[in-house]
């Protein structure tokens, strides 16, 4: 039928089961008809992954790399003058080069340079692999937040961990294969930096607000306090087969698919919910070495959940901009505060337990913050072209600094790397070609790194 796209489901339908599907079990293996019937079932990679999953480190706002990864000591040498680069266009009016106020120390065997800032996570130093040359589009929160997840400046893309679940599914099938956890709903862009977009529904991040967390409330309704789980079964099936019957009349409708799938993921969450949730399951001197708070609890409960086989977890720094330091670096100083400890201990923890080698971790924001002072305060702009992200596990080099912005931390100068290479870079590191992790829509394949991205070679382990 000409204009009309198939689904996997119309596929399977077409070749009437029996004799049919087990040919097709044999021609492109049982792992590949499992997925056509479960989006969700585990799915083979392009080549083999040095990462099996991904934490997200989102720190939403835009830290400072120049008072967090990227010393510049001309900073100090020219301090108060301002040089030609600073006239590059940012949101706000600028005034002359600003030092950092925190030190930059060398950390680790390997000596990378972090501030006073980190001295917890500074004992982590050979773990990490610093991109001090990352740069993106556009210098303001919405585009720079939907570019860091979505590829896309606006809000009409799938996020990364909806890709990332589409191109590999999920190891484990009573829990959603990607979840977010924010303490509240994120006061920019909010629910679109984890949509599914034009991906089938299955796809989309499982929001859960790791504030205050009640292991049997994490998630809204998921208990039926008034059935048994035989009766809900029952119940369940019953639905599905009127379902299906009414899909059957509908080939195609992908938001029915959805809705059936996600009514049996509600189902078995039942389950394993409540018990990767519950943190008091955890020793007390588990507990007290990821300290206290949402965040604090936030990275313990990320690697309850990578342990059991989820994709990928977006940890949110908080639902409101609090990187966004524009009148002080001292309000730098409160949110690195907050993370250093639960960070050094979530890396701590992966590689105790063995599961940093496959896990990768992601660490940053949407975009960085000038060298210069913005009016009189302390404060910072926003900077779009040139700030700092690292990389943890999962197949990259530790110990080492990667492209570099120029001597004041203006501009990336050397390897430059977009987010679209940042994301090419985390797909391979996954097992999947950024070219060929494709899905057909309108008339078109997209992919995450729309016609861009660049794998940087030299930090893969």
């Amino acid at each position: 039928m000409i204009g009309h796209t198939f689904t996997r489901r119309d596929v399977l339908r077409s070749l009437g089961g029996g004799l049919g599907s087990i040919g097709l079990a044999a021609a492109i293996g049982e792992q590949n008809v499992q997925a056509a019937t479960d989006p969700l079932a585990p799915k083979a990679p392009h080549f083999r992954p040095r990462a099996k999953r991904l934490i997200h480190l989102f720190m939403n706002g835009g830290p400072s790399h120049v008072d967090t990864f990227d010393p510049k000591p001309a900073l100090v040498k020219y301090a108060g003058q301002r040089p030609p680069a600073a006239n590059l266009k940012t949101e706000r009016q600028t005034f002359n080069l600003f030092p950092s106020p925190f030190k930059f120390t060398p950390s680790g065997k390997s000596g990378l340079e972090i501030s006073s800032l980190f001295p917890k996570l500074s004992g982590c130093a050979d773990d990490l692999c610093v991109i001090r040359s990352m740069h993106t589009d556009i210098p303001n929160h919405e585009p720079g937040l939907l570019m860091m997840t979505c590829g896309s400046n606006q809000p009409i893309r799938p996020s990364f961990g909806s890709w990332l679940l589409y191109g590999l599914g999920s190891e484990n099938r009573d829990l959603p294969g990607f979840v977010v956890l924010c303490p509240g709903r994120p006061g920019v862009v909010g629910p679109q930096l984890w949509s599914n977009s034009f991906l089938p529904g299955m796809f989309q991040g499982c929001h859960v607000v790791n504030r205050g967390m009640k292991p049997d409330g994490v998630i809204a309704h998921l208990a039926n306090p008034a059935l048994t789980r035989p009766a809900q079964r029952e119940q369940l099936d019953l639905l599905n087969e009127m379902n299906e019957r009414h899909l059957a009349a509908r080939p195609g409708d992908a938001a029915l698919e959805a809705r059936i799938n996600s009514m049996e993921m509600a189902f078995r969450m039942q389950t394993e919910a409540p018990g990767v949730f519950d943190l008091s399951k955890e020793s007390l001197k588990t507990r007290e070495i990821y300290g206290k708070g949402d965040f604090n609890d936030g990275c313990l409960l990320a690697r309850r959940l990578v342990e059991r086989g989820v994709r990928v977890v977006q940890l949110h720094y908080d639902a409101q901009q609090n990187w966004d330091s524009h009148e002080s670096t001292e309000h730098h100083a409160g949110c690195a505060k907050r993370v250093d400890q639960p960070i050094a201990a979530l890396l701590t923890d992966l590689k105790a337990r063995g599961l940093l080698d496959d896990t990768l971790v992601l660490w940053g924001g949407e975009f960085g913050r000038t060298p210069t002072a913005e009016g009189k305060s302390t404060g910072r702009d926003h900077n779009h072209y040139g700030f700092s992200v690292w990389l943890a596990g999962g197949g990259v080099k530790g110990g080492m600094s990667y492209g570099a912005t120029d001597e004041f931390g203006f501009a990336a100068v050397e390897n430059r790397t977009h987010v679209h290479d940042l994301h090419a870079t985390i797909l391979h590191l996954m097992g999947l070609d950024h070219e060929k992790l494709t899905y057909r829509y309108s008339g078109r394949d997209f992919r995450l790194t729309d016609v861009h991205g660049k794998v940087a070679d030299s930090i893969l382990a």
